[in-house]
């Protein structure tokens, strides 16, 4: 039976794009963490939108499921086959052959992508018109575009330019049967009826596959400045960015929070010995502004923000940036810190929100907490503060393996956090979305109707459960059973 499969799938995408070989699956099989391995009959890689509609209608006919692949970075285990999910045959249906720039409009400040488009070509594609696409995250040399839309994400920019929802103004999608919806609309003011695009953002591939984008750019800004601030805690940090933007307002681009911890542990692996400051500091903030000012005249207004914090205590100490190559020196110790964590293992994945103001409450009860839990642990602490998203990942104590700290403490762990971050009106996935590891906690977090309202719009576009089963929704049970 998987014979006369392939051999059809070879028939849509050619031999060479249908791949079966032991060798590469784990490529395409395994997460970016090496935490999820799945199982697959093959990897089709289709070249357009009419053979992955060839392929979602050839699965659907036959019962096969199909899990869609970007660049396979997701944390979550949202971008592999389901671990739990053997029962039906299955397929990874990567877009990395979609990877065509097809347009860009400077008069609309538009850009047509398609979905296997690495967010480092559509920056550098929408630079090479002197236009600006805005969102940037470590990964962007690896994930792609249809990725991107998929987990809603968001980034180091989100402060001043929204996530991935906001920047997106249509879309092209392959439904589970095959059907293909276009929606490659450029217009910023379309009221007529319901706006489908927003059921397919953020669905992680569950609700249809995502082939092409209509994204929105911006004009290049003509200075950029950039600083590393040594701050007090995160109450101050806070009071600082309150500060800045009262002085600098929306040309606050990125305002990063990181911890000694997560700093140090990217400088042993980076340059082990390397000092930044004259002094140690418990918190760092990472701050970039970006303005229509010539360089030098924005230089000193961000500078004379800054004149006045040192005297209130907000900043003890800056790196300011006096070049590009500086700037991109300062935005690699903080890109790195998860490929650091990566490397160490043993690290537990928090990835909350809440509202700005709860910031540095949640950080400090977090820390109590996780620390009764293991007082060893090093608290690698990082994110964007600006809207509230906080990485808080706590990391083994450094003679204790990575298996064992996780085994012990990685539930327990999670758990204190997110019920924290829930107390505090915030969320358990601030923008690495859900994927498997954080699906059956949904059913803690989100209501009966909201998850029976999830599983509705499911049903409708995907009745056979075809389409990345196992991910985003959890299985909800009644006293006599299963009920979705």
């Amino acid at each position: 039976m998987s014979a006369h499969h392939l051999s059809q799938f070879e028939a849509i995408v050619g031999p060479a794009y249908c791949l079966t070989d032991a060798g590469e699956m784990p490529d395409f099989t395994t997460d970016y963490r090496k935490i999820y391995v799945g199982r697959a009959m093959a990897v089709v890689r289709p070249a357009h939108t009419q053979q992955v509609s060839d392929v979602m209608r050839y699965c659907h006919q036959n019962d096969i499921t199909v899990v869609p692949q970007g660049g396979n970075t997701s944390l979550l285990g949202g971008a592999v086959p389901a671990v739990d999910r053997y029962d039906l045959p299955c397929v990874v249906l990567s877009l990395a052959r979609l990877n065509r720039v097809l347009s860009i409009d400077t008069t609309n400040n538009t850009m047509l992508v398609e979905a296997g488009v690495t967010l480092n070509d559509a920056r550098e594609a929408a630079g090479s018109e002197q236009r600006l696409f805005p969102l940037r995250i470590g990964s962007e040399g690896t994930c792609q575009i249809g990725g991107n839309l998929s987990t809603n994400a968001g980034g180091t920019a989100v402060l001043r330019y929204g996530n991935m929802r906001d920047l997106v103004l249509g879309l092209e999608v392959v439904l589970p049967d095959g059907a293909i919806w276009n929606g490659l609309r450029a217009l910023r003011g379309d009221n007529a009826g319901y706006d489908l695009k927003h059921v397919f953002i953020g669905s992680e591939g569950t609700l249809g596959i995502i082939n092409a984008a209509v994204l929105k750019l911006f004009p290049q800004p003509r200075s950029t400045s950039t600083a590393l601030l040594a701050t007090k805690d995160p109450e101050s940090a806070v009071a600082l960015l309150s500060h800045l933007k009262s002085r600098l307002g929306n040309d606050i681009t990125a305002f990063e929070l990181i911890s000694a911890p997560a700093l140090e542990l990217v400088l042993a692996h980076m340059n082990p010995g390397e000092s930044l400051f004259r002094a140690h500091h418990d918190w760092m903030i990472l701050i970039e502004v970006v303005s229509n000012l010539p360089q030098t005249d924005a230089d000193e207004a961000f500078q004379g923000a800054l004149n006045d914090t040192y005297e209130s205590g907000l900043v003890l100490d800056a790196l300011l940036a006096s070049s590009e190559s500086a700037a991109r020196r300062f935005w690699q110790l903080r890109e790195e810190i998860s490929d650091a964590q990566t490397r160490t293992g043993g690290s537990v994945r928090c990835d909350i929100s809440v509202p700005l103001s709860a910031i540095p409450e949640f950080i400090l009860e977090a820390s109590a907490q996780v620390l009764r839990i293991e007082p060893r642990t090093r608290m690698v602490i990082y994110g964007h503060l600006g809207d509230g998203n906080v990485h808080f990942n706590p990391l083994r104590p450094a003679d204790m393996p990575a298996a064992d700290f996780m085994a012990a403490n990685s539930k327990r762990i999670t758990q204190v956090v997110d019920d924290l971050a829930m107390s505090m009106d915030g969320s358990i996935s601030a923008e690495h979305g859900v994927g498997v590891a954080k699906r059956d906690e949904l059913l803690q977090v989100k209501s009966e109707p909201e998850l029976l309202i999830c599983w509705r719009i499911k049903k409708a576009l995907d009745p056979k459960g075809l389409l990345n089963p196992g991910k985003v929704l959890p299985v909800l049970r009644s006293a006599t059973g299963s009920i979705a």
